[in-house]
């Protein structure tokens, strides 16, 4: 900028200059750097397993298990490969894709719906009965469970794994979803029932949509549980019908285990849930922040 010439004093005056940050920028500066490094160290203790895990996935059993081998080595396929020729991973991985998708769609149609009810008519009792339903713990049915699905016939197969994971998987969505429609402003409801539509048709046409990204959030979790769960696979699965929490089991002996088959397996079965993740993000994010609030 250049100098100011002063007509009366016929000289020059200096530019202004940009007064000095106050104390209050300067504390934010600093709380910011502060908040970014915290960020910064939180994520990598979270992200030190995973990435211990990928590296080790293309490591051999001898470096997997030697503490002087870190990030630095000759990275290998034979674990990859050697599951892959195994022919289970890959067999198990269809199951639950399987399992999860089928018992995920089935919890949210009869979840979803169900939330609606309960949160646009405010039956605070039965959201109760759902809540009690969603904390038992799962373990202590499998007793009665394994009677009732062997008397049936069922055990060993497709139809006792998605029934099993619907009994988590429904009170999870529909407790997500209670929320959701509860905080849309009922007055757009009463509008479309106005204009002709039955109370299902205002939820099929006006509800439902504005709680897309609710139901994407739930789905997802529901979905990331039916991936993981190991409990009900074990008990209730055979050879022909296994998961891969119950594969990746397999690699754990008396005598031995076979590390590296074991990361390349985990490594695997991280892949569609990471995919899953990152492809619904978007309605991750907006369905995990929409819920909390209100109108």
């Amino acid at each position: 900028m250049s100098a100011v010439v002063s007509p009366s004093a016929g000289r020059t005056t200096p530019p202004p200059t940009t007064p000095a940050p106050s104390r209050r920028n300067r504390r934010r500066a600093y709380g910011s750097w502060l908040r970014g490094i915290a960020i910064t160290v939180v994520t990598l203790i979270f992200a030190l397993p995973v990435i211990w895990m990928f590296a080790a996935a293309f490591k051999t059993n001898v470096q997997v298990t030697d503490p002087t081998v870190g990030l630095w080595f000759t990275p290998t396929l034979d674990n990859f490969r050697g599951i892959v020729e195994a022919g289970q991973i890959v067999r198990s991985m269809g199951n639950s894709l399987l399992v999860g998708v089928v018992s995920t769609v089935l919890s949210a149609l009869i979840a979803v719906p169900a939330a609606w009810a309960v949160g646009r008519f405010r039956m605070f009792r039965t959201g109760s009965l759902i809540l009690v339903a969603r904390i038992v713990p799962a373990i202590s049915l499998l007793v009665p469970w394994y009677y009732l699905f062997a008397q049936a016939g069922l055990v060993g197969s497709y139809t006792v794994l998605i029934l099993s994971h619907m009994f988590v998987s429904v009170p999870l969505i529909m407790w997500i979803m209670i929320s959701f429609f509860a905080g849309l402003p009922v007055e757009l409801e009463e509008a479309a029932r106005t204009d002709g539509l039955s109370a299902f048709g205002a939820f099929w046409r006006i509800a439902l949509p504005l709680a897309a990204p609710g139901t994407a959030t739930a789905s997802l979790l529901a979905f990331v549980f039916s991936w993981n769960n190991f409990m009900f696979a074990l008990v209730f699965a055979d050879d022909d019908t296994q998961t891969v929490p119950v594969t990746l089991f397999n690699f754990i002996s008396y005598a031995s285990t076979d590390w590296g088959g074991l990361m390349a397996a985990a490594t695997l079965i991280t892949v569609p849930v990471v995919l899953a993740a990152v492809l619904g993000q978007k309605y991750l994010v907006a369905g995990l922040t929409s819920g909390a609030t209100k109108g």
